[in-house]
């Protein structure tokens, strides 16, 4: 037999099938080491064949007790290849990372009790005078058994030793899970509104397909996902659960293990190594079936798949901008289609390409217009910054909000903060001749960090001493750009110093279980005031919350993208849906310096239809996504000359294409500098493609083909469809 194996190299040179042989059965999916060159190295078997056309070498081993890939992820594997993602970039997505390598192992301990038939009364009169260890050491595992190493901790590995040795106690080596820790969820009797019970029956009636639930923040849509789940669990199916933060995942999963125990795993990369592989192993044997987390958790090890669920389905986290790039979405389509099962999303605010498809049916939209506890949304108010500014306060503050704040302080409540700029200031510039400090690596500017004194670059996560002077002019006067939401804390804190304030964002989540505690303390009602980026914005249910602050509403609203506008809509819609939850009135206080914007009008109506065809009409006039279709192929390199004889030859070959074969479905194709011209040391070009729909099938692959003549050695070009970011 000739077994087919991807080598674990990341190499777009050796990045193809190797035949090997071997004398004993090797399943396909398993993980193996074979002889590569002069050297070992661990491989994936993707297939057999009968016969080698080439010589081939032996298989040494086989390193799992079973295979680590399922058949459905190679059949996902070939589908990314045609992507343009290589062969060992998806493989590497589908196992966890230190599995590779054997760099992380089953967790064992030696545990011990009684033996067989023993008394520990009886045993004790059977030791010698003076055994007071043994003694102790008997009651103990009378209570109940104990680790090995606490007992030898307690007493003495002596004392152990020596009763083994009579036979009075017994040790034995026991599996242990390393378990992620999840957030204490009271249990509450709930009863499904007519209209959450509409949306269960429509889904679970409505075959296999893709169901768009399109729910007011508070609307009940997470107990429609686990009543789904539950009655598929009753028919033998399995379940993945999506969330776009890895903040959501210690409140969700309180709230899931409630309702469905240790049937429930999580995957995401803030897990520890051995909590990762515990958590993965036990889907892929069949122990858990459903599998919850962020966008990685799409790749679940997990069968008989009956519905994956993508809770907030507009949000960006579901794209990954890193190697490999792909769309959950495109993931979990590929994965019910071959399950033939439901892929469901929900969000308050879905993406315009989302709703687009259930406006015409691709999609089945579910429509859920009601909090379930019949409380009204919470009141939004748009405060003018530019009169607060004519009226001479120069605070990040409104007056208005600072009043807010102070009430809700005095009432007892909780309030969040919300604003999506992390650090102390966005930039630190001279005052003297306008120099801004920059990474050296990419072509970006540095935030500063009060608590640690430094510049960081937020691209590439390269640090720097905090300057005195200009390094130009040597002006000593510099001026801190925007303010961050460390600048946002100090300030409440000074304003407010006995209110409790709470900081969520990259920087204090860094270590493993933050997440958990900021969200556990505010939850517990620890805390006062949390303070944070758009991790705070979604899917949090604090029912003490009374108020939401919403600083520099119009952050996101100028970038150079064409979805801003829609990003702005959705983040303050998410974020004030954090209010008035448990029937308590919630307020809202957006401070914008352009309170007349069509966003902020439909924003404060929570009017989401009216927002969708007013900006409907923007891009279908301006030929932007959802009426065609944008592919950027990304090009990077370290030689910048090598970057740019790259882009030249897709640009040519790009145009050619469209003039010989695609005039129509091709509207045109640009070449330029990306708009960050460098990124950890890798200039960046990028040829721009604008695609008409319905576009040809035949389009697609071309552009690919194209795409991958033009990697080499120093060159990498990525392909994105519909970029989330154009930067």
């Amino acid at each position: 037999m000739i077994y087919k194996v991807i080598v674990d190299i990341s190499n777009q040179e050796v990045d193809r099938v190797f035949d090997y042989s071997a004398s004993f059965d090797v399943p396909v999916g398993s993980r193996v080491l074979v002889p590569f060159g002069r050297q070992t190295k661990e491989g994936f078997v993707i297939s057999t064949a009968e016969t080698s056309k080439h010589e081939t070498k032996d298989i040494i081993k086989v390193l799992d007790d079973y295979p680590v890939i399922l058949p459905e992820m190679l059949k996902l594997c070939e589908y990314l290849k045609a992507q343009n993602i290589r062969y060992i970039d998806s493989l590497r997505l589908f196992i966890p990372a230190k599995l590779r390598g054997g760099r992380v192992k089953i967790l064992s301990k030696y545990l011990l009790s009684l033996a067989e038939g023993v008394n520990a009364e009886e045993a004790k009169t059977r030791l010698r005078k003076g055994s007071d260890a043994q003694a102790a050491i008997l009651d103990e595992l009378a209570a109940a058994p104990r680790f090995e190493s606490e007992i030898n901790a307690m007493y003495s590995a002596s004392a152990v030793k020596s009763l083994l040795a009579k036979g009075l106690i017994k040790k034995e080596l026991v599996e242990i899970e390393r378990a992620p820790q999840a957030m204490a969820v009271k249990r509450k009797e709930i009863t499904l509104t007519e209209e959450q019970q509409k949306a269960v029956d429509t889904v679970m009636n409505g075959g296999e397909g893709v169901y768009l639930i399109h729910g007011v923040t508070g609307s009940g849509k997470t107990e429609i996902y686990m009543t789904i789940i539950e009655k598929l669990l009753a028919e033998g199916k399995t379940a993945i659960m999506l969330v776009p933060e890895i903040s959501l995942t210690p409140q969700m999963l309180g709230v899931f293990r409630l309702r469905f125990g240790d049937k429930v795993s999580v995957l995401h990369s803030g897990l520890s190594d051995g909590e990762r592989y515990d958590e993965w192993r036990r889907l892929r044997l069949g122990e858990s079936r459903v599998a919850l987390g962020a966008r990685s958790a799409v790749f679940a090890p997990v069968q008989n798949l009956g519905a994956i669920i993508i809770d907030e389905e507009h949000d960006t986290s579901y794209v990954s901008e890193g190697n490999p790039r792909y769309f959950t979405s495109d993931i979990a389509t590929f994965r019910i289609k071959y399950n033939r099962a439901k892929l469901i999303m929900g969000s308050a605010t879905p993406s315009l390409d989302s709703y687009q498809k259930a406006k015409t049916g691709e999609y089945k939209l579910i429509t859920l217009r009601n909090r379930v506890n019949r409380c009204e949304l919470p009141v939004m108010e748009t405060i003018d910054m530019r009169k607060e500014l004519r009226a001479g306060n120069v605070s990040i503050f409104s007056k208005e909000l600072l009043s807010a704040l102070d009430k809700t302080l005095a009432e007892g409540n909780q309030a969040m903060i919300f604003l999506n700029r992390r650090g102390f200031a966005s930039f630190v510039r001279c005052r003297s001749c306008g120099y801004v400090a920059k990474c050296k690596d990419c072509e970006v500017s540095l935030t500063y960090h009060k608590d640690d004194n430094t510049l960081k670059c937020h691209y590439c996560g390269r640090q720097y001493k905090m300057i005195d002077k200009c390094v130009v002019c040597g002006f000593q006067h510099l001026k801190e750009g925007k303010v961050g939401t460390q600048k946002v804390v100090e300030e409440i804190n000074r304003i407010f110093p006995h209110a409790r304030v709470l900081r969520m964002d990259n920087d204090t989540t860094r270590t493993k279980d933050a997440y958990f505690k900021i969200l556990s303390a505010f939850g517990e009602g620890k805390a006062d005031i949390l303070v944070g980026t758009q991790m705070i914005a979604k899917g949090h249910d604090f029912p003490n919350v009374t108020l939401v602050g919403i600083l520099d509403a119009d952050l996101a609203l100028y970038f150079s993208d064409y979805r801003s506008n829609e990003r702005t809509f959705q983040l303050i819609t998410q974020v004030a849906g954090r209010a008035g939850r448990e029937c308590k009135r919630g307020r809202v206080i957006m401070q914008t310096y352009n309170p007349k914007h069509y966003v902020f009008r439909y924003a404060e109506r929570y009017d989401y239809e009216g927002f969708f065809e007013k900006e409907s009409n923007v891009r279908e006039t301006t030929k932007f996504p959802p009426f065609t279709r944008i592919v950027r192929l990304l090009v990077l390199s370290q030689k910048e000359d090598e970057a740019l004889k790259a882009t030249r030859k897709l640009y040519t070959e790009l145009s050619a294409l469209k003039t010989e074969r695609f005039m129509k479905e091709i509207i045109r194709v640009q070449a330029m500098r990306a708009p960050i011209k460098r990124i950890s040391g890798s200039h960046r070009f990028q040829v721009v493609i604008w695609e008409a729909l319905p576009e040809k099938a035949e389009v697609m692959p071309e552009i690919y083909k194209i795409a991958e003549s033009a990697i080499s050695r120093d060159v990498t070009v990525f392909c994105e469809i519909n970029p989330q970011q154009m930067i």
